[in-house]
């Protein structure tokens, strides 16, 4: 009686005076795959193959690898590289998301022989590559449809349909509600992993396919080899055991919003408050101001952020999360690529190139803009006019970075509460000093300006 009597005082003392140890209690990490060590600070690029040169194949494509090296680019990602099919095709060349085989390669783009000697390429030169994967639907004349009709979803009347509510015509809806398919589905990925050495998949419409299928497949992707994988989704049930990185479709529209539609930085607000507190740690987000459902005109009234095209560049490769680059946006691409008919892109030099290569050399070197855990958290940096200023800082072992933008057309004053951020630094673009030595720092920008300050050693 007595021991009893003298555990619960021990136990009384314990949860008053220190931590339980009580397991339910204790904190655990929601992100239970590992992430490839190689993404720790990577960038990412979506490659567009048909409109990318005039030729439009994996062979003119290799050229440009040097090019994006040089950029900054870490993770070439291409879009569906399968044959499309015909039946229902939209336009005169059809959609990339519409997939005849699953384990074939577009003739268009070339051979399986000249795509391996693409993937051999990009290693090479330290790069990785992902391919887009189209889980949810196939073509119509997928043969598929004839061979295992029961893999699909149908109408009241048993007949192929479209996924449902949406305009997608040239695609039929497939059932994940049958083992079979499952597996199939399971060993067409690993293929092209074991069959041509690529190193993931971004995942279309990744949240119309149940999670537990992701779930499976990743773990036996990784018994292959680490894998690297993307979703078309941005939901946090996906980073447990499957994913590495979603999109952040949240991020683009709260940058539209502080920009075309001029509410300012407060608009950025609530989307910096929910990566730190309601986004899992050591989650990846995909940031970015295009991509191929987003692309625009750069420059005029059909941009994505009008004048605010660079503040939100440079916001989306300071934040946290992998910053993305679509086909051509390095170049001012000045139009919207067609998506069912040749559109080749027009090569040129642009300032934003050279953008791109200071803010992911800065991605490269500086472990505060690192992803995931390798990175430093978002630290608000209160300021006098927050309506127009978003200002941030992150850190990590020693190494920090202070991101100050104006997100209005009017040139602005502001005074940062500058305390915990005391020290000498570089800024980015101009290569200027500055020494905060004080509580508060004042600084002046210019409409639409950006200044993003690295913490010198």
């Amino acid at each position: 009686m007595k021991k009893i009597y003298s555990l619960i005082i021990l136990l009384f003392f314990l949860s008053a005076y220190g931590q339980t140890k009580d397991p339910r209690y204790q904190p655990k990490p929601y992100v239970e795959i590992n992430h490839p060590e190689w993404t720790k600070n990577a960038t990412i690029y979506e490659v567009n193959i048909r409109q990318y040169t005039s030729e439009g194949t994996f062979k003119a494509f290799e050229k440009h690898l040097p090019r994006l090296k040089k950029m900054g680019v870490d993770i070439i990602w291409l879009m569906p590289i399968h044959p499309i099919g015909k039946l229902y095709r939209k336009g005169t060349l059809g959609s990339y998301y519409s997939v005849k085989d699953f384990k074939g390669i577009n003739p268009d783009f070339g051979s399986l022989a000249d795509f391996k000697s693409l993937v051999d390429k990009i290693h090479s030169i330290g790069m990785h590559v992902i391919i887009d994967w189209v889980g949810n639907h196939s073509a119509w004349d997928n043969p598929l449809a004839k061979q295992h009709p029961d893999w699909y979803t149908k109408t009241r009347e048993g007949k192929f349909q479209p996924t449902p509510w949406y305009d997608w015509d040239d695609v039929i809806d497939f059932d994940y509600n049958n083992p079979d398919f499952r597996k199939y589905m399971t060993d067409a990925l690993k293929y092209w992993i074991s069959q041509t050495d690529i190193d993931g998949y971004r995942c279309d419409v990744a949240g119309f396919i149940p999670v537990d299928f992701w779930e499976n497949a990743r773990a036996e992707l990784d018994r292959i080899k680490p894998v690297f994988m993307l979703a078309e989704w941005e939901s946090r049930d996906l980073y447990k055991k499957s994913f590495d990185m979603t999109y952040s479709w949240t991020l683009w529209d709260k940058l539209k919003q502080a920009t075309i539609e001029k509410k300012g930085a407060p608009a950025l607000f609530e989307y910096m408050a929910h990566d730190v507190n309601s986004f899992p740690f050591n989650s990846y987000r995909m940031t970015f101001t295009d991509n191929h459902d987003k692309n625009s005109w750069e420059g005029n009234q059909f941009s994505n952020f009008g004048p605010g095209l660079e503040a939100a560049m440079v916001l989306c490769s300071t934040v946290n999360g992998m910053p993305l680059v679509y086909s051509g946006q390095e170049t001012g691409l000045d139009r919207s690529l067609a998506f069912f008919e040749k559109d080749p892109i027009v090569w040129r030099d642009h300032k934003f190139a050279l953008m791109y290569e200071k803010l992911f050399t800065l991605k490269h070197n500086n472990q505060a803009l690192w992803n995931g855990k390798w990175g430093g958290e978002m630290e608000r940096v209160t300021n006098d006019n927050m309506n127009k200023i978003l200002s941030f800082y992150r850190e990590k072992n020693g190494d920090a970075v202070l991101t100050v933008i104006n997100f209005s057309d009017q040139e602005a004053d502001v005074t940062l509460d500058s305390k915990y951020i005391k020290s000498s630094y570089k800024e980015l673009f101009s290569e200027s000093p500055l020494v905060i030595s004080q509580n508060k720092i004042s600084l002046k920008l210019s409409a639409w300006d950006y200044r993003v300050f690295i913490k010198n050693k």
